[in-house]
C-alpha cells in the first residue's frame, strides 16, 4: 500500500462498503517458487471478517491449501484510476502520477467443506444479481441438476478470515484544493468511460490532507 499517509485516512468502514461493492480482485500468496495470483469475484458477508469465494481445483494455490490449511494470503481490491499529468495542476514543479483506489484485505485462507460449495456460489450471485433489478435474478434452479453437478466438481470453496484491512484512497488530496479540483476537472475532460468519471468524482469530492 501507498506509505504517504495523506493517501490512508479512510475510516475502515468505507473501505469495507468499496469491497463489498466491488467484489472482484487479486488473491495472493506465497509459494516455494514466488508468490502466486488468481483474480475472482468474491463475496464479502455481513461480519465483514469472512470473504468467500471458489477456485479451480486444478489452481496452485488450491493444491497448496490441500497441504497445509490456513494460509497467510492477502485479497487485493483496485476500483478507479487514472495517470494525472502535471500540467492539469496549474502550478509549476510538479511530477506526473497516478491516482487510485485500492484495498487490501489480509489473513488466513483455507479450503472449506465441499458441502459449503452451493452457498458459496448462490451467495456471489444473489449478490451480483440484486444489482441487476428489476431483471428476475438468476439462480441455479434454472440449470439442469445433472450440468451443475458436473460443474461443481471442477471447483472448491475457499474462505478468507479477515484479520487486516488496509486502504489507499490517492485522490491529490496532498494538494491545496484549487490544485486538486483544477486536475479533477482536467482527467474528465481527457478521460473516457465511466471509470474515469468515478475518479474525477471522488477527486473533486476528497478532503484536503495537507499539513499546516
Amino acid at each position: 500500500m501507498h506509505p504517504n499517509p495523506h493517501f490512508r485516512k479512510e475510516t475502515n468502514g468505507r473501505n469495507l462498503a468499496f469491497v463489498r461493492e466491488r467484489g472482484f480482485g487479486a488473491l495472493a500468496i506465497n509459494a516455494a517458487d514466488g508468490p502466486l495470483v488468481s483474480h475472482v469475484p468474491f463475496n464479502l458477508l455481513d461480519d465483514a471478517r469472512t470473504v468467500e469465494l471458489h477456485l479451480l481445483r486444478s489452481n496452485p494455490i488450491v493444491q497448496i491449501l490441500k497441504q497445509e490449511q490456513d494460509q497467510p494470503a492477502v485479497l487485493a481490491v483496485t476500483g478507479s484510476d487514472s495517470y494525472v499529468s502535471p500540467d492539469w495542476y496549474g502550478v509549476d514543479d510538479q511530477v506526473p502520477t497516478w491516482n487510485y483506489v485500492a484495498v487490501h484485505l489480509r489473513g488466513r485462507l483455507s479450503l472449506m467443506p465441499s458441502a459449503s460449495l452451493h452457498k458459496v456460489l448462490c451467495g456471489i450471485s444473489a449478490t451480483m444479481e440484486a444489482r441487476l433489478l428489476p431483471k428476475k435474478p438468476w439462480t441455479t434452479d434454472k440449470m439442469t441438476p445433472e450440468i451443475y453437478e458436473r460443474m461443481q466438481r471442477q471447483i472448491v470453496p475457499v474462505s478468507l478470515d479477515v484479520d487486516i484491512v488496509e486502504g489507499t484512497w490517492k485522490l491529490s488530496q496532498n494538494k491545496p484544493a484549487e490544485v486538486r479540483l483544477a486536475a479533477a476537472e482536467m482527467v474528465a475532460d481527457h478521460g473516457q468511460g465511466s471509470e474515469i468519471r468515478t475518479m474525477s468524482g471522488l477527486m473533486y469530492a476528497a478532503e484536503n490532507n495537507q499539513d499546516n
